[in-house]
């Protein structure tokens, strides 16, 4: 501040001749400059249209996955705000288990290559009673294909018997301490209508296209802030490591309902047996909720800040109260609690200026 003033006083001294010294103009340095845009770089929610959305940081560069006119879409973008162009990488058969209702595709990359994982159903429209995940393999180095359909994933009770899949939906693979797991929503059993509960199951894999034991339930709408509505539901699970814990983050109750919210399971120690239901708590409550200003808040993906300082959740809202899945894609920072839980606050209210993630250009 002190050198802007003097800048300024020697400059207008210099003008009306005072000094006898020639009358130049003082430009901000680039240091200054570059301070100037770093501070007024904001954003503003929502970031794009669509659902259930899903982003990969990979070698300082954001992968975004969704699902569009029967077919799955890439995106790539240097800007976590903005996603990049969406461009179509496959489109489902004509006929088949996975002809249709395409959802919720996630894109990973496992073990030197590109994975799509997602969820499809043999006939147009609801009831969504066939519902079943299927993965893709990339036969390129690139996240944009082409892919290769690998296939139904099992998700039953009877590994043996490949013709008693269960209903599945959300499917997410992850690794912890070197094995690779799945984890979806599911039912008990397949039902005649898509009006049954939807439970949390986990199965081993023994590579990024096969699921190599039966599942385990590790999670049911059990609570009051799970239950009492239209259908009880835990869906959209996303693994979340910090340290020593892993965190399930889900959502439930009603997708198309203003109370789509967010829960938690929590695994204290990642040594521990992520198969023994046991080893998983449950949250007391919502972690994350809509309020008055953002409904229906859902369906997420954590990745970090370009720089790698900060955490970031991805969701998506409903765009008014009315039931129906008309939504948009929104994006916050989040924080960690002292003894490292994360602490997602409240959803920031739409056109509200939130600065852009820390080292973005």
């Amino acid at each position: 501040m002190k050198q802007s003033l003097i800048k300024f006083l020697v400059v207008g001294i210099c003008q009306v001749g005072l000094l006898g010294c020639k009358t130049t103009a003082v430009q901000p340095s680039v240091a200054d400059t570059q301070t100037r845009k770093e501070v007024t770089q904001y954003f503003t929610n929502p970031i794009a249209n669509g659902a259930d959305p899903w982003v990969l940081k990979k070698d300082s560069i954001y992968y975004s996955c969704g699902s569009a006119n029967k077919g799955i879409y890439v995106s790539q973008s240097n800007k976590l705000t903005q996603l990049g162009e969406r461009v179509p990488v496959w489109q489902a058969p004509a006929t088949g288990w996975n002809a249709h209702n395409i959802w919720a595709p996630e894109i990973h990359y496992l073990q030197g290559k590109w994975y799509i994982y997602y969820t499809a159903g043999k006939e147009p429209g609801g009831p969504y009673i066939h519902q079943r995940s299927g993965v893709l393999e990339s036969t390129t180095d690139s996240p944009f294909g082409p892919y290769v359909d690998k296939g139904m994933l099992y998700t039953g009770d009877n590994l043996s018997d490949p013709s008693t899949v269960k209903w599945a939906i959300d499917l997410s693979p992850f690794y912890l301490n070197g094995q690779l797991y799945a984890i979806w929503s599911g039912w008990q059993e397949n039902a005649p209508t898509d009006k049954t509960k939807q439970h949390l199951y986990i199965a081993k894999m023994s590579n990024p296209w096969t699921i190599s034991s039966n599942r385990v339930k590790i999670s049911s709408p059990t609570q009051p802030w799970e239950t009492g509505g239209e259908l009880d539901l835990n869906e959209g699970p996303e693994l979340l490591k910090k340290r020593e814990k892993a965190f399930v983050i889900y959502s439930t109750r009603e997708s198309w309902l203003k109370e789509y919210r967010l829960g938690q399971l929590t695994l204290s120690d990642t040594l521990a047996d992520p198969m023994q239901p046991g080893n998983w708590v449950k949250s007391s409550g919502p972690v994350f909720e809509g309020t008055e200003q953002v409904l229906g808040v859902g369906h997420c993906s954590f990745t970090t800040s370009p720089d790698n300082t900060e955490d970031w959740i991805l969701y998506h809202a409903k765009k008014s109260a009315t039931p129906g899945w008309q939504r948009d894609i929104r994006m916050q920072k989040f924080t960690w609690s002292a003894d490292g839980y994360p602490v997602f606050g409240q959803p920031i209210p739409a056109g509200v200026p939130v600065p852009v993630p820390s080292g973005q250009k």
